[in-house]
């Protein structure tokens, strides 16, 4: 029982997961202004990292794990990039 619990429970966050990428897929495209599109970016990182991490848990291997920390690296150096440019218009002086 308590499998076909944890399996439901993963069925659910992975819905859950993809309704809210596509939530942030809209607002990334329809945003009124540059910040929403990377706070939109920024949460569709952070829902592709969780729902990697639910499907390494699902399947059992640790491949969708290391792929989870790539994308949250690259998503902490776009974040910081994208930032800077709207700040001060340049990334690099």
């Amino acid at each position: 029982m308590n499998v076909t619990i944890l399996g439901l429970a993963l069925l659910v966050a992975q819905a859950l997961l993809g309704l809210a990428m596509l939530c942030s897929t809209f607002r990334l495209l329809r945003g009124p202004r540059a910040q929403d599109r990377v706070a939109s970016l920024d949460s569709l990182y952070a829902n592709s990292m969780l729902l990697m991490v639910v499907f390494g848990i699902r399947t059992g291997t640790t491949l969708f794990f290391e792929g989870a920390l790539i994308v949250a690296i690259l998503s902490f150096a776009s974040s910081s990039a994208l930032a800077k440019f709207l700040m001060r218009g340049e990334v690099i002086e």
